[in-house]
C-alpha cells in the first residue's frame, strides 16, 4: 500500500488554535488509506532548534516541514508526512513534526505539555531535539517528561492507591532518541573517549542527597530512565555558518559541513533500521486507520478535560475494529456459501458439513481481525449471526426441496391424474392397474436425484391427497370381493403408518444432527478463542519479561549508584509485575 501514498509534503494532523487542539479531517483521510503497519517517528524540542530539518532528511527531501529562518516558531500543532519506508517495503513511515516548545508568543506551557504527551502516545520512536550539551539547563527544558504521569494514564482503573506502575507506561512508550545540535565538546570522560550513548548514560546519573535541589536534579533523569529503557544519542556539528542557516532548504550537501552531513546520514540510517512498528499492548500492530482513531481518541479526551488513557484508546479502537471484524467474517461466510452451496442438498448432513467448514473459516477471519474483545461480546454476536444464517439456510433448503419435489410430482403424476379423470381406471380390474401405475411412478420419483430433505414428506402428502381417488377406484372395481377390498384398505393404512413412522424417525435424526451441529459450533468457537487467548498470553508474557529484564537492569544500576530508596521502590514494582506474570490464565468460557 506504500505505493498508494502520494503526499508531496506534510499535512497538519493536529491543529493548535486558540489553545485548543483540533484533528484535521484531511489528515485522517490520508491515514485511512494507509493499510500497512506504520513506523511513527515524532520529534519534539524547543522552537528554532532545527527539528524540521531532520524530519525532512528522514522524508528524503530538503523541503517539506517548514524550517523557518527567524526567531518565530513556524510549526503549529503536529504536522504529519507519510512516506514509503525506505528499508521496509511492507511498512509506511509516518513522520510527526511538532511545534516548538517554549515559544514565547504562546505564553502558556499547557499546550506544550499536551503536544509533548501526544508525541509520546503516537510514536514508536520519540526524538528529543536540543541545542548544545546535556547540562542542567537541558534537563530543566525537558521538564515535560516529569509531568507525563500527570498527563497520561495507562489504565482506566489504576490500583487502589491510584499509583500507576512505570511498567504500565514502558509497555507502550516509544524508544527515546536525544539529538544534540551544534554540539561543541569533545566526547571524553576521565581522559578516555566515549560514545554519544555513553555520554547520555553519564548525563543521566543521579545525584545523592535529599534536598529539594537534589530532587529537582534527579527527577527528569529518573523519569527518562524509568519510562525509556531503550535510549540513543546523536550529536551534530553546526551545519554551516550562522549567516547561511536560514538557507538550509536551498543548500546541497556539498555546501554543508561534511561532519554534519555524515552525522545526519548516520542518524537517518539508525532511524530507518531500528525504529519499530507502532505496536499496542498485546502485539497489536497499528496501521493508518488505527493511528487515526488513536489521534481522535486522545485529542477528544484532552479537549473534554480528561487525561488521554492508553487502555481506553485501545478499547475504543477495538470496538470499531471488532464490529468491522464481525462484518468481514460474515461477508466471508456469505461469499463462500454462495459459491459452494447448491440447494437443495441431498441430506441435511451435507448442508451442515458445508456450514461447519465455512463457519470454521469464518471464525478464523474474525479472530485475525479482532482484538481486546472484552467478555467476547463481538464473538457472541458473530456466533448468533452464524446460528441464524445456518437456520435460514436450513429453511431455504427445506423450501427448495419442497418446491422441487412438488414440481417433480406434478410432472411425473399428471398423466396418471389425467387418465383418472378420463375414467380409464373406473372399470373391472382398474384398481390393480392403478396401483401398478402408482408404484411405477413412485419408483420413478424416488430415482430422481437431489430431491432434498423433503422428498418423503412431500410424497406422502401427495399420496394422502389422493386417498379419496384411490378409495373410489377400489370401491368401483367389481372384480374384487368385499373381503379383498377390506384387506386392501388395511394394507394402505399400514403403508401410511409405516411412512409416518419413517418420517418421525428421520425428523428425530435431523433434530439430533442439529443439536450435534450446535455443540460443534460452540466447541469450534471455544477452540479458536482458547488458541487466540494462548497466543495473546504468550505475547503478553513476552512483553512483561522484556519489561522485567529492563527493571532488573535499572535496579542493578540504582544499587551500584547507591540509591537504596529508589531501588526499594523499584523492587516493589518488580514484585508486582512478577505476581501478574504468575497469575494463572483465565478459563475460556463462551456463554
Amino acid at each position: 500500500m506504500a505505493s498508494e501514498i502520494h503526499m508531496t509534503g506534510p499535512e497538519c494532523l493536529i491543529e493548535n488554535t486558540n489553545r485548543r487542539l483540533l484533528v484535521n479531517p484531511k489528515a485522517l483521510k490520508i491515514l485511512s488509506a494507509v493499510r500497512q503497519p506504520v513506523v511513527v517517528v515524532a520529534i519534539v524540542g524547543l522552537y528554532r532548534t532545527g527539528k524540521s530539518y531532520l524530519m525532512n532528511k528522514l522524508a528524503g527531501k530538503n523541503k517539506g516541514f517548514s524550517l523557518g529562518s527567524t526567531v518565530q516558531s513556524h510549526t503549529k500543532g503536529i504536522w504529519m508526512w507519510c512516506v514509503p519506508h525506505p528499508e521496509k517495503p511492507n511498512r509506511t513511515l509516518v513522520l510527526l513534526d511538532t511545534e516548538g516548545l517554549g515559544d514565547v508568543e504562546k505564553g502558556d506551557n499547557q499546550n506544550d505539555s499536551w503536544i509533548f504527551a501526544l508525541a509520546i502516545l503516537l510514536s514508536s520512536t520519540f526524538v528529543y531535539n536540543s541545542m548544545g550539551t546535556i547540562n542542567q539547563q537541558a534537563m530543566d527544558q525537558l521538564h515535560y517528561v516529569t509531568e507525563l504521569t500527570d498527563r497520561i494514564r495507562a489504565r482506566s482503573s489504576p490500583d487502589v492507591d491510584e499509583v500507576e506502575d512505570s511498567a504500565d507506561f514502558v509497555s507502550f512508550f516509544p524508544d527515546f532518541v536525544w539529538t544534540l545540535r551544534d554540539f561543541s565538546l569533545n566526547l571524553e570522560a576521565d581522559g578516555q573517549s566515549i560514545t554519544a550513548d555513553e555520554y547520555l548514560e553519564n548525563s543521566l546519573k543521579l545525584r545523592k542527597g535529599t534536598s529539594p535541589k537534589d530532587k529537582t536534579f534527579n527527577m527528569p533523569r529518573l523519569c527518562i530512565r524509568k519510562f525509556f529503557p531503550k535510549k540513543k544519542c546523536f550529536i551534530f556539528d553546526r551545519p554551516t555558518d550562522r549567516k547561511k542557516l536560514g538557507q538550509l532548504e536551498e543548500l546541497c550537501d556539498d555546501q554543508l559541513d561534511p561532519e554534519f552531513v555524515q552525522q545526519a546520514a548516520v542518524f537517518c540510517s539508525y532511524i530507518f533500521s531500528n525504529s519499530k512498528t507502532k505496536t499496542l499492548s498485546g502485539g497489536i500492530k497499528v496501521d493508518g486507520p488505527r493511528l487515526g482513531t488513536l489521534v481522535q481518541t486522545y485529542v477528544n479526551a484532552i479537549n473534554s478535560g480528561d487525561l488521554p488513557c492508553m487502555e481506553n484508546a485501545v478499547l475504543a479502537l477495538a470496538e470499531i475494529e471488532n464490529s468491522a471484524a464481525v462484518q468481514k467474517a460474515i461477508a466471508h461466510y456469505d461469499q463462500q456459501m454462495g459459491q459452494k452451496l447448491q440447494l437443495p442438498t441431498e441430506t441435511l448432513q451435507e448442508l451442515l458439513e458445508l456450514h461447519r467448514a465455512t463457519e470454521k473459516e469464518t471464525i478464523e477471519v474474525f479472530m485475525r481481525s479482532s482484538f481486546k474483545d472484552t467478555d467476547q461480546l463481538f464473538q457472541k454476536e458473530l456466533a448468533a449471526q452464524l446460528d441464524k444464517k445456518r437456520d435460514d439456510f436450513c429453511n431455504q433448503n427445506r423450501k427448495a426441496s419442497s418446491d422441487r419435489c412438488s414440481a417433480l410430482l406434478k410432472d411425473i403424476f399428471s398423466p396418471l391424474e389425467e387418465d383418472v379423470k378420463q375414467g380409464i381406471y373406473s372399470k373391472s380390474g382398474g384398481y390393480r392397474l392403478f396401483i401398478e401405475k402408482m408404484q411405477e411412478l413412485k419408483k420413478k420419483y424416488l430415482q430422481e436425484p437431489r430431491k432434498g430433505t423433503q422428498a418423503d414428506e412431500i410424497l406422502q402428502e401427495y399420496l394422502k391427497s389422493k386417498e379419496s381417488v384411490t378409495d373410489a377406484i377400489l370401491q368401483t372395481d367389481q372384480t374384487l370381493s368385499e373381503k379383498e377390498k377390506l384387506i386392501e384398505v388395511e394394507r394402505m393404512k399400514a403403508e401410511c403408518a409405516q411412512a409416518a413412522a419413517k418420517m418421525l424417525e428421520e425428523m428425530q435424526i435431523r433434530n439430533q444432527q442439529m443439536m450435534e451441529q450446535k455443540e460443534k459450533s460452540y466447541q469450534e468457537h471455544v477452540k479458536q478463542l482458547t488458541e487466540k487467548m494462548e497466543r495473546e498470553r504468550a505475547q503478553l508474557l513476552e512483553e512483561q519479561e522484556r519489561t522485567l529484564a529492563l527493571k532488573l537492569q535499572e535496579q542493578s544500576r540504582l544499587l551500584q549508584e547507591g540509591f537504596q530508596e529508589e531501588q526499594r521502590r523499584l523492587q516493589n514494582e518488580i514484585q508486582n509485575l512478577q505476581k501478574i506474570m504468575n497469575k494463572p490464565s483465565p478459563s475460556c468460557v463462551l456463554s
